[in-house]
């Protein structure tokens, strides 16, 4: 029976831990820049193409019995104005499903997003972004077990817990701001600098109605760069800081893109990398390494990475880590000439 009480305590300390490190935080991935509206509305839009979907998945703490799993998809397009050259604007469609703990807990939303991008010159754009959605987060008390349930010689589902809420789910508005920077030389060498804020305006999110508390905003600055140093081999290079309420994240990373065939139409090629993600809680810093790697054949593209995080607790070693992976899809339309010559038949 002692043993039982010292594994029930186990699980509940690394039950509490996993809750501290994600108390006041959104979906984030380690991949970031593979789930860009996400990360900053002012990406809608930013890519070279003219419509993209993208879905991502990961999955978390499959070694303990608390297991937490997120899913997004996402679609955005261009839309040209005119005959214009100087700018264009975008739309898109932001889905995610996130579901964590014993409690069930778990959140739905969906996001549409807008930007508008300024071409100063071939190799300078300014993107602005707005966002504006729609939130649900719920849990199921029924789930979990109370110390009320322990009738002195085991434990007895059926009676009740004393515990009650106001309410098993609450709605919210979501709302997001940002810009984005471009530099590009050419299609292979670009570099982006992004600043977002999302809950702007900080939405409330108690489950108890006498309670007034509300969602943090989370404020992030991005960098991504691509540059070709040589026509068979580009590197890129990552980085994010992200800060919401008493988390901040830390995230840096490095990959190598190896073109293995060019041919038009058949483009392959393989990128392989590593990242560091550092996240602190108050005092509290936890490293995590993401071994990456991706492959991309024409316009499609998929990315497994695994997030290697864990601690030891009375000389066991657990694992918090877990699989991500995306998925993308751009398609790119023939524009029309905007100039044509009639050649005359003879």
């Amino acid at each position: 029976m002692n043993r039982s009480f010292r594994t029930v305590g186990q699980i509940f300390l690394i039950i509490f831990l996993i809750n501290i490190s994600v108390k006041g935080q959104d979906i984030h991935y380690s991949q970031f820049y593979n789930s860009p509206l996400n990360l900053n509305p002012a990406n809608t839009g930013v890519f070279n193409g003219d419509e993209r979907f993208m879905a991502s998945y990961k999955s978390q703490a499959r070694a303990v019995p608390v297991p937490w799993t997120t899913f997004s998809g996402q679609y955005d397009r261009k839309f040209y104005l005119g005959n214009s050259d100087n700018s264009f604007i975008s739309g898109g469609v932001l889905f995610n499903y996130d579901k964590q703990g014993l409690s069930r807990l778990n959140l739905t939303n969906i996001n549409f997003l807008g930007s508008y991008t300024r071409i100063i010159n071939k190799r300078n754009l300014i993107t602005g972004g707005l966002g504006l959605g729609f939130a649900t987060r719920g849990l199921s008390l029924t789930s979990l077990s109370w110390d009320r349930q322990w009738d002195g010689d085991a434990y007895d589902p059926t009676l009740p817990s004393g515990e009650n809420t106001d309410m098993d789910r609450v709605s919210f508005l979501e709302n997001s701001i940002g810009l984005n920077y471009r530099y590009q030389i050419t299609s292979r060498t670009n570099f982006d600098l992004g600043l977002g804020v999302y809950h702007f305006i900080e939405p409330k999110v108690a489950f108890f109605q006498a309670d007034d508390v509300k969602l943090p905003r989370r404020l992030n600055l991005n960098f991504r760069g691509t540059y070709e140093v040589h026509p068979k081999l580009d590197i890129q290079g990552h980085a994010l800081g992200q800060f919401q309420g008493a988390y901040d994240e830390y995230l840096f990373g490095l990959l190598g893109k190896i073109y293995i065939q060019e041919q038009r139409g058949k483009e392959f090629n393989l990128h392989v990398g590593l990242g560091l993600r550092t996240t602190k809680i108050a005092d509290k810093a936890t490293n995590t390494l993401i071994p990456t790697i991706a492959i991309e054949f024409n316009r499609y593209y998929g990315s497994f990475s695994y997030d290697v995080q864990s601690f030891d607790h009375d000389g066991t070693r657990v694992n918090l880590g877990g699989p991500e992976l995306h998925f993308r899809y751009i398609i790119t339309h023939v524009k029309p000439l905007k100039q044509f010559k009639i050649c005359p038949i003879f």
